[in-house]
């Protein structure tokens, strides 16, 4: 039977303008640290102005940059516990 001990809340904040909209995100672990990101994304002067597109290309950006940094963090922690050197963990 599996247990969950901990949930993470993902907050995504967005700020837009006609051009351009930036996405932070934060994640709360349950060790009390924080690991934020950002991401961005420009309209095309082109393109319709469509700010949820903008939004999901910024949010996006912004995920994968705090998965990025969670993996990095994780790294270092399975380095510090075995006192060498991990391998990459894949996407």
């Amino acid at each position: 039977m599996m247990h969950t001990a901990v949930g993470w809340h993902v907050e995504l904040e967005f700020e837009e303008d006609e051009q351009r909209t930036r996405a932070a995100a934060l994640v709360r672990l349950p060790d009390g640290n924080e690991v934020r990101a950002n991401g961005y994304a420009s309209r095309h002067r082109s393109d319709s102005n469509q700010p949820r597109v903008g939004e999901e290309i910024a949010g996006a950006r912004a995920l994968n940059e705090l998965a990025m940094k969670l993996l990095t963090k994780a790294h270092g922690e399975i380095d510090d516990a075995s006192g060498r050197t991990s391998h990459s963990i894949a996407l």
